[in-house]
């Protein structure tokens, strides 16, 4: 459980492209409403004592723009979780902030109260009002029944324009200057996820062409560089960050108009320069906007002025009203070193082949802020992947079933692969791997030729199919399809686990042993999730009557996948390229039993909210089949909204008296990159920047239990992924 928060700017309850976006407001059974986002398909539910009408309502009324609005009257309103709050005066001055275990009262007066939920809300009253929170439900009272505007604003984003680049590395360059055009601020507040809006979209073409009107943000600052993709494609996230302008030049440096320079390096330095710019520019933007809109207790601000106290001196009021060319001199009088240790974990490393086509990548990395190499690696043939997983089954390390337990009634007793041959197949022979050098980003992805080992999948088919998601009605759909009696054991394990969230509407269909046509349909049809359980050889999906190539179908309905099958790499990009978005596959023959345990975790984690990449990476850390399996296409996909808002995983050590706790957080689309976050644990804690590992937390067993009880979460212990709801703390 943890207190979280971004920021409220937007763009005047439009998406990026200029269309209106489709929140939705219901009534909720029991009273009350739903607010809906059907194309992140996320909801928050504001209870009422009583059913309430609901009125249509102006979205501009409120200070910070809004989607969509709704009018109702009551005396209560209750949220199904604790989330942070903000209460500002009708001039906009913030009043005060509520968080877990907190109440507060305010009197006659006109208010704008901001809820930090999976979807921004905003309540405007004019009437007294208490806030009142505890352990699980944050609840806002009136003294009597009180109109209220509800104002609701979704976290999606879709790019605004499309900016069409030839092939010369100068045309790039112009393209790249308009990323930043997306930008709703050019301030520190640009940290906040909510106000960097998507860049543009990069189509190649015969010539550069721009719509009118598109221009960079006039920030003075400008970035020099030698006429090479490599120089091109590396700093493309750092200039729409900057709002800087991309200008050829003998040597690679930043520019600013108060004529300052800073030199960016050569060869691999200057990869290194553009990371550690970028890094630094961010870290001590999140540092100065605490002297913004929302003035928290922040443990990086914290930390970086009691390391930097003897060496420089950061003035942060002084910082926050001066230009970025200014506030960029000063960002890097501070040392490296510093800002490497109080920086959070970097959400994306990606490793992008230098060719003309990876141009249209560059917007979607921009807009994940990655940090990008050109490292090339040549892919090499080879089965070097399978002859590991072989070695891995011969071996069956002790943490694997035991191949001697009774099975389950009608599984073959026998250990076996997901296998069509019966010995382990060299599939994909005209396959490539190619393994990326290791970053300490939360994720690797690889765009180039070659599959990738230890990294995503990279596609820019992938993220543009995410862009094109269009507003879905009815429940979160989970398709389970089992093609393989043997294999019902995991059909089994994970049909229980999906849609066992009371609070989010699920529809989980579950298919057996189906024809090639009627697999073809399942296929076609609109689902957030697919999981396949079955045999995929090289002719496809096999199927009692045959195979099924998903390259044969025009287009498919699965929006994310996991296929639980031996060599299921190329027919998940084959779903990638006719409309999925992300999906986990595998790159060799897999043994069964160890299919079905990646399989539970997956299910579990993926149905928690967490997004596609970290559910593989947290699911494969103590399987022995784990390095059998990657991501294909966009890894932040996530399924479901956090239980939590921001998914979160603890890894728990017994230390004596107290117990150790590592809380760390993953970016779901809701909270990026640059959101900050609180765990709700004893004591007055201040907010950390997300993702990554927040802090360690010393805490007693009662301590401990009270956290753990607050929502379901995964834990490590010993190395073991477990969840909270069946810790026995007495166990280790």
């Amino acid at each position: 459980m943890q207190r979280i928060a971004d920021q409220a700017g937007s763009n005047g309850g439009l998406s990026d492209d200029g269309r209106h976006l489709e929140i939705e407001f219901a009534h909720a059974e029991a009273g009350g409403l739903v607010v809906s986002d059907p194309i992140e398909r996320s909801q928050v539910v504001l209870s009422t004592p009583d059913p309430v009408e609901i009125g249509d309502a102006d979205p501009g009324r409120f200070r910070f723009p809004a989607d969509a609005a709704a009018a109702v009257r009551t005396d209560r309103l209750d949220l199904e979780t604790v989330v942070s709050v903000c209460i500002r005066n009708d001039d906009g001055d913030l009043l005060a902030r509520t968080e877990h275990f907190d109440e507060q009262s305010f009197g006659a007066g006109r208010y704008s109260v901001e809820l930090f939920a999976p979807i921004k809300l905003y309540l405007r009253v004019d009437a007294p009002f208490r806030v009142v929170s505890n352990a699980t439900r944050t609840r806002i009272e009136f003294d009597s029944e009180t109109d209220v505007t509800v104002g609701a604003r979704s976290h999606h984003k879709r790019p605004a324009a499309t900016i069409t680049t030839t092939d010369r590395p100068r045309d790039a360059m112009r393209a790249v200057s308009l990323l930043g055009s997306a930008l709703k601020t050019t301030s520190v507040e640009r940290s906040y996820p909510t106000l960097r809006g998507h860049p543009p979209l990069l189509d190649r073409g015969d010539a550069f062409e721009a719509p009118a009107g598109l221009s960079s943000p006039e920030t003075g600052v400008t970035i020099e560089l030698p006429e090479t993709r490599r120089h091109v494609y590396t700093v493309a996230p750092l200039a729409y960050y900057l709002g800087a302008t991309v200008v050829p030049g003998e040597t690679a440096r930043l520019v600013t108009d108060e004529g300052f320079t800073h030199e960016l390096g050569v060869g691999r330095d200057f990869e290194t320069g553009v990371e550690r710019l970028l890094k630094r520019t961010f870290l001590l933007d999140c540092l100065t906007r605490t002297e913004g809109y929302y003035q928290v207790d922040l443990h990086e601000r914290t930390a970086l002025e009691s390391d930097l106290a003897a060496d420089v001196d950061l003035d942060f009021p002084d910082l926050y009203g001066r230009s970025t060319g200014a506030q960029l001199e000063s960002y890097l009088e501070v040392p490296y070193g510093a800002i490497e240790a109080n920086a959070p974990k970097w959400k994306l490393g990606a490793h992008v082949a230098p060719s003309a086509s990876n141009v249209e990548l560059l917007p979607f990395l921009a807009n994940d802020l990655a940090v990008v190499t050109t490292q090339t690696t040549a892919p090499t043939t080879g089965s070097a992947v399978q002859a590991d997983a072989v070695e891995g089954f011969l071996r069956r390390p002790s943490s694997s079933p035991d191949p001697t337990a009774t099975p389950r009634a009608g599984a073959d007793a026998e250990p076996f692969t997901r296998s069509t041959s019966v010995q382990p197949r060299q599939s994909g022979g005209t396959r490539t791997y190619v393994q990326p050098p290791e970053t300490d980003a939360l994720e690797q992805a690889w765009a180039g030729p070659g599959v990738p080992i230890g990294a995503s999948k990279a596609s820019t088919a992938a993220y543009r199919n995410r862009l094109s998601r269009e507003p879905v009605e009815g429940d979160i759909s989970i398709t389970v399809v089992c093609n393989d009696p043997r294999m019902a054991a995991e059909q089994d394990a994970v049909e229980a686990v999906y849609g066992s969230r009371e609070s989010l509407p699920f529809d989980v269909r579950t298919y057996y042993e189906l024809p090639a046509a009627s697999l073809r349909e399942v296929l076609k049809a609109d689902t957030e999730f697919l999981h396949y359980i079955g045999h995929i050889d090289d002719e496809g999906f096999q199927c009692p009557d045959g195979a099924l190539d998903v390259g044969t179908l025009k287009e498919v309905g699965v929006d994310s996948f996991l296929l639980n099958a031996c060599q299921s790499y190329e027919q998940g990009m084959e779903l990638i390229e006719q409309g999925a978005i992300a999906g986990i596959v595998t790159l060799s023959d897999v043994v069964n039993d160890g299919a079905i345990d990646i399989g539970r975790s997956l299910a579990r984690l993926l149905n928690y909210g967490f997004p596609i990449r970290p559910s593989l990476e947290i699911a494969g850390r103590d399987s022995y089949v784990g390095s059998d399996y990657i991501v294909v296409g966009d890894g932040s996909y996530h399924v479901t909204q956090a239980q939590g808002a921001l998914p979160n995983l603890c890894e728990i050590r017994n230390d004596g008296d107290v117990y150790k706790v590592d809380y760390t957080t993953y970016p779901v689309v809701e909270f990026d990159l640059g959101s900050i976050v609180s765990p709700v644990l004893p004591g007055d804690r201040p907010y950390y920047l997300t993702p990554g590992t927040a802090d360690t937390f010393e805490l007693t067993e009662s301590e401990l239990e009270d956290f753990l009880s607050l929502e379901n979460n995964p834990v490590v212990v010993d190395g073991k992924l477990q969840w909270s709801d069946t810790l026995d703390l007495d166990s280790f």
